[in-house]
C-alpha cells in the first residue's frame, strides 16, 4: 500500500479482538452461535490475557484456572467478573474452539506491534509508536498515577493513520489521513499497555520495590491520532468493548472521545452510546476565528457543537432535550455522571485575548460543561506558534470560571520529552527519532497526574510549590507572635524575681 493512499486495507489475517469480524467469519463458515457464547469467549480470551489462539484452546481445555502467572504475558486481571475460574472447561462450544485453533481461519490475536517507546525521566509518561500490519505508524499515550490513596493508569489511544482535520498547530495534521484503524486495532493498543504495566509490576515484585503496583488501564480516552467520529463504526465497538462487563469493564465515565466537531456524529453518538464521555476541540470561541484554525469547523456552526455537547451530557435523562428545560440540580447530577468537556489550547495571539474568555464563558454559560486550557506545545508546523504566559492564561481561566463553568490549565507530564499529538510519528518518519507527547486531559482527572484541578474558580493549585507559599505568611505571623510572647514572658520574670 503506498502512502498516499487514503483507505487502509483490513489486516490479514486480522484481528481476533475485532468481533464483528469474527462474527461475519463464523456466519460465512455457516456457524451458528448464541451472543452468550461469543461473550464467553472474549471473557475467556481476556482472562488468559490474549495469548496466541492455538495457546488459548490449550490453555482452555487443561484448565486456565491452572495457568501459572510465569505461562502469563500480563499479571492477573483486577476486574473481577473477568478473573472468576472457569471450572467448566466445555463452557465454550467445541466447533468455536474448533475454528479458533484453526490455523486457516483468518485471525490471529494481535495484529501490531510495539514498534519504539520513550518513557519519561520521572517515569509517569510513555510514548508508544505501534507499528500495524501495514507498516504505518501510530501512537498510544500511557500515563501512570501513583498516590497515597492507590494507583491507576490511563492511555490515549490513535483511532486513524494521520488526520484530515487539518488543525493548524497539530503535528497530525501535517501528515494528512492516510485511513482508519479497524476496532482489532484499537482494542490492541490497551492490550499492550496492560503488558507494559504488567511486566513493571513483576520487575518491581522480583526487586522487593516499596512502589505501588499500578492497576491496568482504568481510563482510556480517544484523543491520540486522528478523528475519532470519521472512523465512526470502529471507534463506538470499541468503546462498547471496554466497557463490556466481561472483558475490561471501564466505568462508562473512563471513555471519553475527542471531536473537532462533527455534528450529525455527536447526535448518532448520542444515540447509540451515551454513556461515554465526550471532549469538543473547540480552540476558539467564535466561527471566523475556529475556522482560520481549524479548517474542518467551515462546515459545522459553533452553536450548533456546543448544543450537540451539551445534548449529549443530558442525553440519558428521560426528557426530550432542551437547553433551558433543565434545572440547575439536574444539570449538576448529570454532570457527575457523564462530563462534557471543552478543549481549548492556548496560543498566542487572537484566540487567548480576555475578550475571547468572555465569549468562552458565554457560550458555556449555565451548562455545567468542563473547559480544559491547554497550553501549547511548539510541533514541527508550518506557522511558529507560542503558549502565552503562565500570568494570562490564569487570568483567561479566571474569567472563563466567572460564568460558572468548570474551568482547569492542563500540567503536562515529563518537562524532558516533547509533548505534542503526532509528533513521535512525524518525527520517526523524518529522521527515526522517538519523543514522547502529553495529551489533552479527560474531564475526570484521566490524563494529567501533575494537574490538579479546580471547579468552578479562577484559582489555580499548581502543586506542592504553591502549597508551601500558601503557608509561609501564617507561620512568618505566628512564630512572630510567639518570639513576642517568649520575650513578655522573659520580662515578666525577670520583674518577678526582682
Amino acid at each position: 500500500m503506498t502512502a498516499s493512499r487514503r483507505s487502509r486495507d483490513p489486516p490479514s489475517p486480522n484481528s481476533i479482538l475485532d468481533r464483528q469480524a469474527l462474527i461475519r467469519a463464523l456466519d460465512e463458515r455457516n456457524i451458528s452461535l448464541k451472543s452468550q457464547h461469543i461473550d464467553a469467549f472474549y471473557q475467556s480470551l481476556h482472562r488468559q490475557h490474549y495469548p496466541p489462539l492455538d495457546k488459548f484452546v490449550e490453555t482452555y481445555y487443561l484448565n486456565e484456572a491452572k495457568l501459572s502467572l510465569d505461562d502469563a504475558p500480563t499479571l492477573p486481571l483486577k476486574n473481577k467478573l473477568s478473573r472468576k475460574k472457569n471450572r467448566n472447561k466445555l463452557q465454550l462450544p467445541k466447533v468455536l474452539l474448533d475454528f479458533v485453533k484453526d490455523p486457516n481461519n483468518g485471525f490471529v490475536t494481535i495484529t501490531s506491534t510495539v514498534d519504539d517507546a520513550r518513557t519519561s525521566a520521572d517515569g509517569t509518561t510513555t510514548k508508544l509508536a505501534v507499528k500495524l500490519h501495514d507498516g504505518h505508524l501510530v501512537e498510544s499515550v500511557l500515563m501512570r498515577y501513583v498516590t497515597k490513596g492507590g494507583s491507576r493508569a490511563s492511555l490515549c489511544v490513535s483511532s486513524q493513520v494521520g488526520c484530515a482535520m487539518g488543525c493548524t498547530f497539530c503535528a497530525t495534521g501535517t501528515m494528512g489521513i492516510k485511513g482508519n484503524l479497524t476496532t482489532g486495532e484499537i482494542l490492541e493498543q490497551i492490550v499492550h499497555a496492560d503488558r507494559i504495566l504488567a511486566q513493571e509490576s513483576v520487575s518491581a515484585k522480583e526487586n522487593n520495590s516499596d512502589a505501588k503496583n499500578l492497576d491496568l488501564v482504568r481510563n482510556v480516552v480517544f484523543m491520540g491520532m486522528g478523528e475519532p467520529l470519521n472512523n465512526y463504526d470502529s471507534v463506538v465497538e470499541a468503546c462498547r468493548g471496554l466497557i463490556d462487563r466481561k472483558r475490561w469493564n471501564l466505568a462508562h465515565g473512563r471513555v471519553t472521545v475527542s471531536t473537532v466537531g462533527v455534528t450529525p456524529k455527536i447526535h448518532q453518538l448520542t444515540r447509540d452510546l451515551p454513556q461515554v464521555c465526550l471532549a469538543l476541540s473547540l480552540h476558539a470561541p467564535n466561527q471566523e476565528m475556529r475556522s482560520a484554525i481549524v479548517p474542518a469547523a467551515k462546515a459545522y456552526k459553533i452553536e450548533g457543537l456546543i448544543d450537540a455537547l451539551d445534548r449529549h451530557m443530558m442525553g440519558a435523562t428521560s426528557k426530550d432535550y432542551n437547553a433551558n428545560g433543565f434545572s440547575k440540580e439536574e444539570r449538576i447530577r448529570e454532570s457527575t455522571r457523564r462530563r462534557a468537556m471543552i478543549e481549548y489550547v492556548m496560543l498566542e495571539g487572537d484566540t487567548s485575548t480576555f475578550e475571547c474568555a468572555h465569549q468562552l464563558g458565554k457560550l458555556c454559560e449555565n451548562r455545567h460543561l468542563v473547559v480544559n486550557l491547554i497550553p501549547y506545545n511548539q510541533t514541527d508546523v508550518k506557522d511558529k506558534l507560542r503558549c502565552p504566559s503562565e500570568a494570562h492564561m490564569k487570568e483567561f481561566q479566571s474569567i472563563v470560571a466567572s460564568y460558572g463553568a468548570f474551568c482547569t490549565i492542563r500540567r503536562t507530564m515529563g518537562a524532558d520529552i516533547a509533548s505534542a499529538c503526532g509528533q513521535l510519528v512525524v518525527k520517526k518518519e523524518k529522521e527515526e527519532t522517538i519523543a514522547t507527547n502529553d495529551i489533552e486531559d479527560g474531564p475526570f482527572k484521566i490524563i494529567d497526574g501533575v494537574q490538579v484541578r479546580v471547579v468552578g474558580s479562577g484559582k489555580e493549585n499548581t502543586g506542592d510549590n504553591d502549597n508551601l507559599s500558601k503557608w509561609i505568611k501564617p507561620l512568618s505571623i505566628a512564630t512572630s507572635v510567639a518570639a513576642s510572647c517568649f520575650v513578655v514572658s522573659t520580662i515578666l520574670f525577670l520583674y518577678q524575681k526582682r
